[in-house]
């Protein structure tokens, strides 16, 4: 058989010394070295070559590795060797042994007595000293304690190394095992042996099927109690972050760790006391037979106990309704607007209430009464609203205005002219807590919080707890736009609190109502698909086409509209899934590639199995408090360098066309490409064009509220293409009312 043949049948392997780092991202592993080749199963003239992948990180220069993986070529940096698996190998010549104990990894080992290890114990000493560390003893001036010492360190070193092929072996990818190894180091192999159900908690990545796979090659029991227990945290852990769960009933609870177990695999009576010990452990909550996870029952609870503080509260300063209507009419007459009477309405209710929640769908005027509200308040308690009288001090400004998101609050602040921030921002969000909360509130006199429908329990209640007594608190938002990401699903039930003041706008004014993206949506919220749907506006158009076509029209249109002057943050495709043909991933590959192609003279940075170049636009994944920047942040990437080191910048993004920031090469994972967004990124922002495929290929996640609001995200021109019914199936279905919380009847108990 030939070389080439017996490649194809064995995984081909390269042995050498790793000679430079070219970059290492210590949180997920990846790597890019140079390779000093010593032994291939390749045919290879190099002296050297490029390793690419996930694996821990290697000493250079004095240690041996055997990398295990594939060549590819590199269309812009020619062949590497992309690895699977980094083994290090024990140094096997007298030599490389004596350097290796007499090194810094073995302190109080100096060369002698280095040498007297490999005389009497010969090149294979450390495979010998792993099995049985007694056999140092021998060795004079080598104690039994001190043997024992130097086993300690040699174990230790490998231990790592061991586990890293102990995971491989039970087929974990690199990148997973990596994971797992940089959590438990030395203790990996005792933790998957005796009860590897603790990933499920403790590692993002691993689900309950993989970890019981895990358990099985083991040879564990599948009646245990840390099996059933991790089932049941599993499964309330899904049920919140995939379906919007607060909690979960008792019966549907147990039905699903049944699914999920065995059916008959774990008695009643095991049921009961495994739930009785995990809420005794507080790992789990039960209230009237529900079950929560800790952190959210305290979230609803807690949010339950505000919300009915601020119902209780008295305001500060009262005024008559007619005091209220006279300076309502100050404005109308100054900024020449003209309330409409459900608006005017609405501002009084809102200042005249501790807390009162404003609704309404496209085109009803929400921002023009926010803007009203912020207005009538200022003259009433005769406060400046002019940020240049506070010396640019966010603190101390007595109205705070607030979205989830960085651009549903710079659209709050451009339509009110009045500074506005996230809410992570407000509360001082520090990675891992806030500095504002009920011991340490915010600071202002009035809170208008838009976008509501996307805040989940748990931001909920952060933000509710950091309220000040005596501060009056304005909820906005639209109750048929997508639910919060995560669990609850606040505004909805909150507007079921009749005790809570609201008012809904729902007429459309003059400036839209000639927007057929209007009418379109306001038929969607009915469940009506209009007649005119597939008719061509001056606003809106469909076209129809099957799934093989509709990548070509999306990339048509971005490409034509850009070509029109249309800027990069003007267009926005929206999709409701990530992978496939045509999903955001794809969209975002093709659309780059016809508007920033690759280029000689052109910098990039690959990222996994993306590239970002020069001029791409990007959407910020994570908040960053320290910049600012926040998730769902869009800007533009201004410089690359190429050749900077693991802990120097290497990539730059504008955003907002003022605010520069850095990144390292291990912070490419907090940017994705931004030419196409999931509808739940691009909720609470606006864009002068969106494009919207509708497809039967998304007919899991199409809903009514998601392609509701996906098409009110376009302000002048929306682009729907795909199937008509497809369409018409997606405005049928409405899975987002299901989502299972009490907060209604806590705040009615509380009541």
């Amino acid at each position: 058989m030939t070389q080439t043949q017996l490649e194809l049948f064995t995984e081909s392997y390269i042995k050498g010394t790793f000679i430079q780092e070219i970059f290492y991202n210590e949180e997920n592993g990846y790597g890019v070295y140079l390779l000093k080749i010593m032994e291939t199963s390749l045919s290879l003239d190099e002296e050297s070559i490029i390793i690419v992948g996930q694996f821990l990180r290697p000493h250079l220069e004095d240690e041996i590795y055997t990398c295990y993986g594939e060549l590819r070529k590199h269309p812009r940096f020619g062949q590497q060797y992309y690895v699977h698996q980094v083994k290090k190998e024990l140094p096997r010549s007298e030599e490389a042994i004596v350097k290796y104990l007499s090194s810094d990894l073995f302190p109080g080992i100096g060369k002698k007595t280095a040498k007297r290890i490999v005389e009497q114990l010969g090149i294979d000493a450390l495979d010998r000293i792993l099995v049985n560390p007694d056999i140092l003893m021998e060795i004079k001036g080598i104690s039994a304690s001190r043997a024992q010492e130097i086993a300690g360190y040699l174990q230790e070193h490998h231990a790592l190394e061991q586990a890293m092929v102990f995971l491989y072996h039970l087929g974990l990818g690199p990148a997973l095992a990596l994971k797992i190894v940089q959590i438990y180091k030395h203790e990996t192999i005792s933790v998957i042996k005796n009860n590897p159900y603790r990933l499920v908690d403790e590692v993002e990545g691993i689900g309950f099927r993989r970890a019981d796979e895990l358990a099985r090659q083991q040879g564990l029991v599948e009646d245990s109690p840390a099996r059933f227990r991790a089932a049941v945290l599993y499964v309330l852990h899904v049920a919140s972050q995939s379906e919007g769960h607060v909690y979960l009933a008792k019966e549907e609870l147990l039905k699903r760790v049944d699914s999920l177990t065995g059916e008959g695999i774990f008695p009643e009576e095991a049921y009961q006391e495994n739930l009785q010990a995990m809420i005794l452990e507080e790992k789990i909550f039960v209230e009237d037979e529900n079950y929560y996870l800790p952190s959210l029952f305290y979230a609803e609870v807690g949010m339950a106990r505000r919300v009915k503080d601020l119902l209780d509260q008295e305001l500060d300063q009262t005024f008559p309704v007619a005091e209220i209507y006279r300076v309502i009419g100050e404005i109308e007459e100054e900024w020449q607007v003209s309330y409409a009477d459900r608006q005017r309405e609405a501002m009084i209710t809102a200042l005249a209430s501790p807390l009162m929640i404003l609704t309404g769908g496209p085109g009803t005027g929400k921002t023009t009464v926010i803007k009203g509200i912020c207005q009538t308040y200022a003259r009433l308690h005769e406060c400046s609203i002019d940020p240049k009288d506070y010396d640019g001090s966010e603190d101390s400004f007595p109205i705070r205005l607030v979205a989830p998101t960085g651009r549903a609050a710079k659209r709050m602040s451009e339509a009110t002219g009045l500074p506005a921030m996230t809410i992570h921002r407000l509360l001082g969000w520090k990675r891992d807590f806030f500095e504002h909360d009920a011991k340490n509130p915010i600071t202002g006199s009035l809170l208008i919080v838009d976008e509501v429908s996307m805040l989940d329990i748990w931001l909920a209640n952060q933000l509710f707890r950091a309220i000040p007594k005596g501060m009056q608190v304005i909820l906005v938002g639209d109750q048929d736009q997508l639910p919060s990401v995560g669990p609850g699903k606040l505004l909805y039930h909150l507007l079921q609190v009749q005790a809570i003041p609201r008012v809904e706008l729902s007429e459309i004014f003059r400036q839209s109502e000639g927007s057929s993206i209007i009418r379109l949506a306001h038929a969607i919220k009915k469940g009506e698909v209009p007649d005119d749907l597939l008719e061509r506006f001056p606003d809106r158009r469909f076209f129809t086409c099957k799934r093989d076509q509709a990548l070509a029209i999306v990339l048509q249109t971005y490409v034509s509209a850009i070509k029109r002057g249309y800027t990069l943050f003007d267009v926005q495709v929206l999709a409701p899934i990530y992978k496939g043909p045509v999903g955001v991933d794809r969209i975002n590959q093709e659309i780059q590639q016809a508007i920033n192609p690759a280029d000689s003279s052109k910098k990039e940075l690959s990222w996994g199995e993306f590239t970002f170049r020069l001029g791409d636009k990007v959407l910020q994944l994570v908040n960053h408090p320290e910049h600012p920047v926040y998730n769902g942040d869009m800007g533009m990437i201004t410089a690359i360098d190429e050749k900077a080191g693991p802990e120097q910048p290497a990539l730059w993004v504008l955003y907002d066309q003022q605010l520069e920031v850095p990144y390292k090469r291990s912070q490419l994972n907090q940017i994705a490409l931004a030419y196409a967004c999931s509808v739940h990124k691009g909720q609470g922002s606006e864009f002068a064009i969106v494009i919207f495929p509708i497809l039967q290929a998304y007919r899991r996640m199409l809903e009514r509220n998601l392609i509701y609001t996906g098409i009110t995200r376009s302000k002048s021109y929306l682009i729907l293409c795909g199937e008509q019914e497809s369409f018409r199936e997606g405005i049928k279905q409405q899975r987002g009312e299901d989502r299972n919380s009490r907060l209604k009847d806590l705040i009615e108990e509380e009541w």
